[in-house]
């Protein structure tokens, strides 16, 4: 792997860090059965994770991935949805292999660190506390912290701002579409983790630029270069 080069380091949330789709469809599925909808598999639910709480429950009611207008229910869903979610925030959520050592390699090394999410700031902190990952980073931007989110690059420039790293010299790590085109619009080097959920990986075998590494991965590609 040839070295890599960043001053600071901004991390996608789910499907980066943390596999949270378990408790998301534990609530995306309480949400339908209280709108007298059936419940769809874990599966399913994985394939349209991404976009933001919103997002996601749109597709959930109209079942599937690309949807031109969001179904009448979306509203009635989503408040159904945040109140489930609070209920089973971190009850199968956990870390991906490598992230722990990845971020103590990273901090050991002095790189400044934030996550830039679209999921709600409501559940972005107390995700990190519980799976006791909050206090490596020094910036977070959740999808409500500003007036948009993720594909728009202003998220990852705010935390790049947060860290006081300039906005060239910090890497973004992620999984989805969303995540290469905030990268590619703030000027970023993207890197995709291999796991992740699966929706956005024809996009990625369209426009193969990004490198692809673990956490851990990072982390020795940082540290070689050093």
């Amino acid at each position: 792997m040839k070295p890599l080069q960043a001053s600071g380091l901004l991390f996608d949330l789910d499907g980066t860090l943390v596999d949270s789709a378990p408790d998301l469809a534990t609530a995306v599925n309480h949400s339908l059965a209280d709108l007298g909808h059936a419940a769809l598999s874990e599966t399913r639910v994985r394939q349209w994770i991404g976009d933001g709480a919103r997002r996601l429950v749109a597709r959930a009611i109209a079942g599937r991935r690309d949807i031109d207008a969001e179904p009448p229910e979306t509203e009635a869903a989503l408040a159904r949805f945040f109140v489930h979610y609070h209920d089973c925030l971190c009850d199968r959520s956990q870390l991906y292999p490598g992230v722990r050592d990845g971020l103590d390699r990273l901090r050991a090394l002095g790189r400044p660190m934030a996550v830039v999410t679209n999921k709600p700031a409501a559940f972005t902190g107390p995700l990190l506390e519980a799976l006791g990952i909050a206090g490596y980073f020094g910036a977070t931007v959740s999808g409500d912290t500003l007036g948009v989110k993720k594909p728009d690059p202003a998220p990852l420039i705010h935390a790049a701002d947060q860290l006081g790293v300039a906005v060239g010299d910090c890497l973004y790590v992620g999984d989805s579409a969303a995540d290469q085109g905030a990268a590619a619009a703030a000027g970023m080097p993207l890197v995709r983790v291999p796991y992740g959920y699966p929706g956005d990986d024809a996009i990625f075998a369209d426009h193969p630029a990004a490198m692809t590494l673990t956490i851990d991965q990072l982390a020795t590609g940082l540290t070689n270069a050093s």
